[in-house]
C-alpha cells in the first residue's frame, strides 16, 4: 500500500482504518497498473494520469467513488453525481463491503472510464476514452 494513503487511514477511527486499509489493499491488488496518491486530500488511484476510484471520510461514512462509475450500470453504486459521471457508495461497516461488487466495479473501472485527466482543456467537458 502506498505510504501516504496507508498514513491517511491511520489517522482514522479503527473501524473506519480497517475499512480503508481493506479497500486499498482489494484495490491495489485488482489495479496492478495503477498509481495511487493522495489526491485533493484523499487516497485516489490512477490509470495513465486519469483517476479512476478513490475513498474520502464523510458524515455518511466512508465514500468509495468511481469516476466514471454512472455508465457502470450497477444498482449497488446509488450515488449519482450531479455534474459528471461518478458514481459512489457509502460503508459504515467492513461487514458492508461484497468482495465481489468491489472486484467487479473495480475491473469495469478499467474498461469503462471518462477523460478527467483532460477535463480543464476541454473546458468542463468529458470525453469517452473507453
Amino acid at each position: 500500500m502506498n505510504a501516504e494513503i496507508s498514513a491517511y487511514n491511520t489517522l482514522l477511527s479503527p473501524q473506519d482504518q480497517e475499512l480503508c486499509d481493506f479497500l486499498a489493499q482489494h484495490i491495489d491488488r485488482e489495479l496492478t497498473n495503477s498509481e495511487s496518491k493522495i489526491w485533493h486530500r484523499h487516497p485516489v488511484w490512477f490509470l495513465q494520469e486519469n483517476p479512476i476510484v478513490g475513498y474520502t471520510k464523510q458524515k455518511k461514512g466512508i465514500r468509495l467513488m468511481f469516476w466514471s462509475g454512472a455508465d457502470f450500470n450497477e444498482e449497488s453504486l446509488p450515488v449519482r453525481g450531479a455534474k459528471f459521471k461518478d458514481a459512489s457508495v457509502f460503508f459504515n461497516h467492513i461487514d458492508e463491503i461484497n468482495p465481489e461488487a468491489l472486484t467487479r466495479w473495480i475491473q469495469k473501472s478499467v474498461t469503462i472510464q471518462w477523460d478527467y485527466k483532460n477535463i480543464v482543456k476541454r473546458k468542463g467537458k468529458l470525453k469517452r476514452i473507453s
